[in-house]
């Protein structure tokens, strides 16, 4: 069964992605508002319907925006670490269910493990979301790589994969001293160059999408990280996921070999058709 993933908005002013088969469907953060999520999966052909629950990768506001309200209206349950959910506002107790490091939730067929992650909040982590043999990464606000995030990057058919800054671009910038260094300090975000440098050195040969997430509006460039990466892509689709719109959905089966990435959607039945190149 192929996966679906889509970034609904990825960058400083809210975070939001997408992960389902043709039956049910998660979303990774939730930093833009109810009504913007609901207006993104509409024009991108998603049923809300099929959401059974959100993930929390940590308690900054560009990651739980509009967590209470999405969760409130559609009842869905809200996983988040113990720590981390003082900080998310008014979640309905009965919603709130506790996500703790290696410890595997099934959503349906999906099936959903965070671990730990280097980044200046409570208990922040990164997410691997599976469904039969295909494996999807959510890995953003990462300040360095370690050894959990190479080991799940490694195995990953698609990924989320945050290319925060262009080094230059950030020294020579017009943030002050003190935020500079809180962005390289290593527990603040991964630089195009830290990103690359995963994605060559340990990225699985059936990687098959990369998707650039959560780039800095000031200290970096869509088209320069797109073209660093895709120099060194060879069969991996790469694509910025933007701050300002959602992206196309895309649909990750290591049975199609070539497929464009851009869906169709058959106006009869509603899904989703993918054209082979």
């Amino acid at each position: 069964m192929p996966v679906f993933i889509a970034s609904l908005n990825s960058g400083s002013n809210g975070n939001c992605y997408y992960i389902g088969n043709e039956r049910e469907a998660i979303l990774v953060d939730a930093g833009i508002s109810c009504r913007e999520t609901e207006k993104r999966m509409a024009r991108l052909g998603l049923s809300i319907k099929k959401i059974k629950a959100i993930f929390i990768s940590h308690e900054h506001s560009d990651h739980i925006r509009g967590l209470a309200v999405l969760s409130r209206k559609y009842s869905l349950p809200v996983y988040v670490t113990e720590g981390t959910a003082r900080y998310c506002g008014e979640i309905p107790p009965e919603f709130c269910i506790q996500l703790k490091s290696y410890a595997p939730v099934n959503i349906g067929s999906l099936h959903i493990t965070a671990f730990p992650k280097h980044h200046d909040a409570i208990e922040p982590h990164s997410f691997m979301i599976s469904s039969g043999e295909i494996r999807i990464g959510v890995f953003t606000d990462i300040g360095a790589p370690c050894e959990h995030l190479i080991r799940h990057f490694n195995q990953c058919h698609a990924a989320f994969l945050e290319a925060n800054y262009d080094e230059e671009m950030l020294r020579n910038g017009r943030y002050p001293f003190f935020l500079k260094r809180r962005i390289t300090g290593g527990k603040g975000h991964l630089s195009n160059e830290q990103a690359l440098k995963l994605f060559v050195d340990h990225r699985a040969e059936y990687l098959s999408h990369l998707l650039l997430a959560h780039l800095s509006k000031d200290n970096n460039d869509p088209e320069l990280a797109l073209r660093l990466f895709e120099q060194q892509a060879g069969t991996t689709l790469v694509r910025v996921a933007s701050r300002y719109q959602e992206s196309e959905v895309y649909c990750i089966d290591p049975e199609i070999t070539s497929v464009t990435d851009k869906p169709v959607i058959n106006q009869i039945t509603g899904q989703f058709q993918f054209v082979l190149s």
